[in-house]
């Protein structure tokens, strides 16, 4: 994944509470199998309503979503992030989250941004106000800015720094790339390996 270092953009307010993985996401949408392309199915229910937000040309573009709280509840599926991503957001502003959907934000790159519920409100009757409105989610200092709003938010160190160097989870495992070859150097021939025996070795012979 991608570094996050700062979230810069217009944002969209979504002022719904309680709003699960299956309204980010519905089901039909999960037989798909690729990863990318869920874009199209983001709250693709709500959207048949004209007047649901996604809607509104004034929003196009956005790249910040704005949330009331419990955002991302219900099921574990990572089609949600996809989602959400694909369609053009980097990060999600809300009271409180799915604490599932959350860690697989962290792991794609899509920022999760926890303020207070006042925070929150202010944000999102701030976008509201004015769609041109830009917000700024500065992962390394924890902080967001919206207009007239300035706020804290909180992130683990360990999910900051994996943010800010786009680790996922290969990235991570690539970090001990070198202790991980150094440790199957010594393994017995026989044994399962990560590393594919030379196409001249014969089996059973060392390494």
């Amino acid at each position: 994944m991608k570094p996050v270092t700062v979230v810069t953009g217009r944002a969209l307010p979504l002022d719904r509470s309680d709003v699960d993985t299956d309204q980010i996401i519905p089901s039909d949408w999960l037989k798909r199998v690729e990863r990318t392309g869920f874009g199209k199915g983001l709250f693709a229910e709500w959207r048949d309503d004209r007047g649901f937000v996604l809607n509104d040309p004034a929003y196009a573009g956005a790249t910040v979503l704005v949330a009331a709280s419990n955002f991302g509840t219900g099921s574990s599926r990572e089609h949600a992030v996809w989602a959400l991503m694909d369609y053009g957001f980097e990060a999600v502003i809300a009271s409180s989250f799915g604490d599932i959907f959350r860690n697989n934000c962290t792991k794609q790159g899509l920022v999760p941004v926890q303020v207070t519920p006042e925070v929150d409100r202010a944000i999102l009757d701030e976008v509201s106000a004015d769609p041109s409105l830009l917000v700024s989610v500065d992962v390394e200092h924890g902080t967001v800015e919206c207009g007239d709003v300035r706020a804290s938010f909180v992130l683990d160190e360990f999910t900051r720094q994996r943010l800010l160097h786009g680790w996922d989870d290969i990235g991570l495992t690539l970090r001990y790339e070198d202790d991980i070859a150094a440790f199957e150097s010594q393994r017995a021939s026989w044994l399962p390996s990560a590393t594919p025996p030379s196409p001249s070795a014969a089996p059973g012979s060392p390494r």
